[in-house]
């Protein structure tokens, strides 16, 4: 079931050193490629990284929270063409939410690396550092990167115990039965 898959979904930042199988990293493409967009305008593209210099390049592209992206054997960035849709900000976070998804269900591990409104320094923003790297044509963005291996260490999920209960209303904010 589904909710099984959500269930045993956990972040992965920590990766053995294992290519990912051509066969799996086809199936991850069209895992991404068969998300919903707004009136199927699909304004998302994915570049997929398995060179590991290029991968090492892209951990820097903001100072926090990527350097672990330079021990993924693979990386998939999700871009987007912002003239496409006034909703594309929705519809590649549904496609990186998917790729999460389906590496968990091929016994994958991910972690979604945001670089939408992150700095990469003072000069440049984290989207046109990686944007320069992967070499996207003008008017192209990086929304984020989606770390993904094997996983290092089995990880536990999270307790039905930690779910915010406290954030569901039903009927009207704030009532609960």
């Amino acid at each position: 079931m589904f909710i099984d898959l959500l269930r045993s979904r956990r972040s992965v930042r920590k990766f053995i050193d294992r290519p990912v199988e051509p066969d799996k990293v086809d199936l991850l493409v069209e895992a991404a490629l068969r998300a919903p967009s707004s009136r199927g305008f699909n304004p998302w593209s994915f570049v997929v990284v398995d060179d590991p210099e290029t991968i090492r390049h892209l951990s820097t592209s903001k100072p926090h929270g990527a350097s672990f992206l330079a021990h993924a054997p693979l990386a998939i960035a999700v871009c987007a063409d912002p003239k496409k849709s006034d909703v594309w900000v929705e519809d590649v976070s549904i496609a990186a939410i998917i790729l999460h998804l389906a590496a968990t269900d091929l016994g994958l591990g991910s972690c979604w690396i945001q670089l939408r409104k992150r700095d990469h320094d003072a000069k440049k923003t984290a989207s046109q550092f990686a944007a320069e790297v992967l070499g996207l044509p003008a008017g192209m963005t990086v929304s984020a990167i989606m770390a993904i291996g094997y996983p290092d260490q089995a990880s536990t999920p999270h307790p039905h115990e930690s779910l915010q209960q406290d954030k569901v209303s039903f009927n009207r904010y704030g009532k609960r039965p």
